[in-house]
């Protein structure tokens, strides 16, 4: 058995989700970060949990003739990205291997012999990004830890975020910066900037939010409008929207597709990103989301919008539990846990002609399909959307359609 406190070498056979490369000895996997498939390394390990082990690069023996030199100084060290050293073609061929194989483990299900892929600019295309504060330093964190990656500059970013940044990294070196203050987060049209508080000691006065107007360019309070897929969003402090400023149109027509009909369903809608869209191609659209503030944004988007949506305030369970009416289209745009088994089981019950889940995370994906194919839905289109170019993580856009 390989011993856990003793350097070894391994050959990587392949990148596996969470942005690791898998390697094997004497029958254990070993995962390590920040590797290639084929590089031959020696390796130190870090941590053990049954029959896995971690491990970090101690000496590359063998580089991979795809190594590239990453496009970020923090890159091995900050935890935000895990494949700089592979270049931008590379990446999108891992991840496409990556949904087939976990489709394939997770759920049993034979990927479609092409998958679709929606790409962009590999670099700064971030409109919003969370930031640690420590000791007036800012940044994220370390891999796999809660020390701070205090940094000055984000690649991934967009101009107008990194703009907000360095203003941020000045403002600290001002004996006005509230010590108290943890983390916060930055999201940008290119144009406003607005920033929340997502974590401080202590309430933070209105005087620094003051300050923040006369520093950072652009700098909105509460609300920020955010223009895409046709259509203006306010998107409230709280509220999610898209973080990829170059793919959210593309995302939106994956998601749509040409779908038209009488009824349509966006469950887990948002502030309406699909909404509006959708209210264009349908007589009738029901918009489904459970977040208060996300409602209130979808509301008013809707109304400036002159979209005739019908918005309803609800867990998407409870309000499938309730649904007696068989709509022609189903949106789905679920959090990383996935649509779950009562809402698979409902909507296999209601079976609407075609249901679209736009996923991000290809293990939960795995486990929801099988339940509407076993209902005779078919996936006649899969698509990967690289909105996070750099990282590990997949937005998947999985098109069914029921069988005849």
């Amino acid at each position: 058995m390989v011993d856990p406190e003793t350097n070894f070498e391994l050959t990587i056979e392949k990148l596996v989700y969470g942005g690791e490369g898998l390697g094997r000895a004497e029958g254990r996997v070993v995962l390590v970060p920040n590797v290639l498939p084929g590089e031959r390394v020696l390796v130190e390990p870090t941590t053990q949990k049954g029959g896995l082990l971690r491990a970090r690069v101690a000496e590359m023996r063998l580089s991979s003739e795809a190594r590239v030199e990453p496009g970020c100084e923090y890159f091995g060290r900050c935890g935000g990205c895990h494949y700089q050293q592979a270049g931008y073609e590379l990446q999108l061929e891992v991840k496409r291997s990556i949904l087939r194989e976990t489709l394939l483990r997770v759920g049993k299900i034979e990927a479609p012999e092409q998958i679709a892929t929606i790409s962009g600019e590999p670099w700064g295309y971030r409109n919003r990004a969370q930031f640690h504060v420590h000791n007036r330093r800012i940044g994220y964190l370390e891999a796999n830890s809660h020390r701070l990656c205090p940094i000055t500059r984000c690649p991934i970013g967009s101009p107008r975020l990194n703009e907000a940044l360095a203003a941020l990294t000045g403002m600290m070196r001002d004996a006005r910066w509230p010590n108290f203050l943890r983390s916060i987060e930055v999201f940008t049209n290119e144009t406003e900037t607005q920033l929340n508080v997502l974590e401080s000691e202590r309430p933070v006065a209105k005087r620094f939010f003051e300050w923040c107007a006369e520093t950072i360019p652009g700098f909105v309070t509460g609300l920020l409008d955010y223009s895409a897929a046709g259509f203006t969003y306010r998107a409230a402090s709280g509220s999610f929207f898209q973080v990829n400023r170059f793919l959210i149109d593309d995302l939106a027509r994956a998601a749509i597709g040409e779908a038209t009909g009488a009824t349509a369903l966006d469950l887990y809608a948002g502030v309406g990103l699909f909404s509006l869209p959708l209210a264009q191609r349908f007589g009738h659209v029901t918009s489904v989301e459970s977040g208060a503030t996300a409602v209130r944004d979808l509301r008013f988007n809707a109304g400036r919008a002159g979209s005739p949506v019908e918005i309803v305030q609800s867990a998407t369970e409870d309000f499938l539990k309730k649904l007696e009416a068989t709509p022609d289209f189903v949106l789905a745009d679920p959090p990383r846990t996935g649509l779950g088994k009562a809402v698979v089981a409902r909507l296999a019950e209601l079976k609407p002609r075609r249901i679209t889940i736009v996923s991000c995370d290809p293990a939960t994906l795995a486990r929801d399909l099988p339940g509407l194919l076993e209902a005779g839905y078919r996936i006649e289109r899969l698509t990967l959307a690289d909105l996070f170019p750099q990282t590990f993580h997949i937005e998947t856009v999985a098109e069914l359609v029921a069988g005849i």
